[in-house]
């Protein structure tokens, strides 16, 4: 019996030693700020479906508020402590692949899942440096009673700023307080706007400014030919009375205005017109704005693979994109719209499909590190431009110098 129990003992020994060990899930850190606040638990709850089809890899998710969350994520990134993945709005996102913190994530993500303006803007020299996970955008809104009023065609996709102009001056003929459009002339106004001529504030390499260029010039005469002159079809500051640009428009005081899509719950329930969207046209070629949260994955991670794996589901995920949509809780960044009937269905806008077209011609802020700085030498000189008689040229001119002698480069 002895002999017969040692014997089985030996055999189990040799069967033990025949089965494949199972690997301990893999664990990858997780910075992030979005989420913190109402979307924790939707946050949570996505990252359970992550685990859930992924039961290698596990998330450690380090949430953090948005006041904190980039001065403690520099800390731990200086301290070479960085996150494996963490989450960035597209300004930090630039300032930190310019220094060679985000991963070159090419061939690690299904590029497929995203639409290629969103790709274009977290990409450079044709690599990818981040994972679009959740967007808003900019659109040209429109009152439509007034332009039926004024005799004149709904906006379309062939539209450029020439077309914005003929209707604004139609529209603006309709009354004293009666407005043809709103667009401030601001930093993002002007870089996402320049794009549509072909203009930048950056050279190709990002080492020299290109602030007055002649096709910068040419976008800001036309936006200063709005606001400036007799015939002017945008209000001033001082024509706007204190008003804001959203009361003119569900006022039914401004024929077109163009702003981010987080205007659609106010105007509906606030405009007693019908109004409607179509993509924002351009000076020439379309862009947009790309307000967007993506994910970037650490340089000097051990996981690159399971980081960029789970950047992906955040982004592209068919259950993780119907919790973000059942939360309202921005936009998945996904190319298949047929994904986001949910969204498309609520009206209005009828035209709503008009806010995922808008990604095709997305347009990132200038790669700089110091994007702060920049954009405050910018505004400085563009909100001195309404009312006083400054041309493009020379206004540019100075901000061009005033960067070259900030040394932001």
């Amino acid at each position: 019996m002895k002999k017969t129990i040692a014997l089985l003992l030996v055999l189990l020994m040799v069967l033990i030693q025949g089965l494949p060990v199972l690997a301990e899930p893999v664990t990858i850190t997780y910075a992030h700020f979005s989420g913190s606040g109402a979307q924790e638990e939707t946050l949570k709850k996505m990252i359970e479906v992550f685990e859930e089809k992924n039961p290698d890899i596990k998330v450690d998710l380090q949430i953090t508020g948005f006041q904190d969350y980039f001065i403690k994520l520099a800390t731990t990134v200086g301290g070479g402590n960085a996150p494996d993945i963490f989450e960035m709005n597209m300004e930090n996102y630039l300032s930190y692949m310019l220094r060679d913190a985000c991963a070159d994530l090419t061939g690690l993500v299904n590029t497929e899942n995203y639409s290629a303006g969103t790709l274009e803007a977290v990409s450079s020299d044709g690599k990818l440096y981040a994972v679009p996970m959740s967007f808003s955008t900019c659109i040209l809104i429109y009152n439509k009673a007034l332009f039926d009023e004024a005799g004149i065609a709904y906006p379309n996709d062939e539209w450029t700023w020439a077309d914005i102009q003929t209707a604004a001056e139609a529209i603006k003929a309709l009354g004293d307080d009666i407005w043809g459009v709103f667009q401030p002339i601001t930093y993002n106004e002007f870089y996402k706007s320049v794009k549509g001529n072909g203009g930048s504030l950056l050279n190709e390499d990002y080492t020299a400014f290109t602030a007055n260029s002649p096709e910068n010039i040419a976008v800001l005469e036309a936006m200063l030919k709005r606001v400036r002159g007799e015939n002017h079809v945008q209000p001033t500051a001082e024509e706007m009375a204190g008003r804001g640009d959203w009361d003119m428009f569900t006022e039914g005081k401004l024929g077109m205005i163009i702003t981010g899509i987080w205007a659609f719950p106010t105007f509906t329930e606030k405009c007693d017109f019908d109004w409607d969207i179509v993509v924002e046209p351009g000076y020439d070629k379309k862009s947009t704005f790309f307000f967007a949260n993506v994910n970037c994955v650490s340089p000097s991670s051990e996981k690159k693979e399971a980081a960029a794996k789970f950047a992906d589901a955040m982004g592209s995920d068919p259950d993780i994109v119907q919790l973000r949509l059942d939360a309202s809780w921005e936009l998945p960044t996904i190319a298949d719209q047929s994904k986001l009937t949910q969204y498309l269905e609520v009206t209005p806008p009828t035209n709503r499909s008009a806010v995922f077209d808008s990604m095709d011609y997305a347009a990132a802020p200038p790669a700089l590190k110091e994007a702060g700085a920049a954009s405050e030498i910018i505004n400085d000189v563009l909100s001195t431009l309404e009312m006083n008689d400054v041309s493009a040229e020379e206004a540019l001119n100075d901000i061009q110098e005033q960067l070259e002698e900030a040394g932001l480069l």
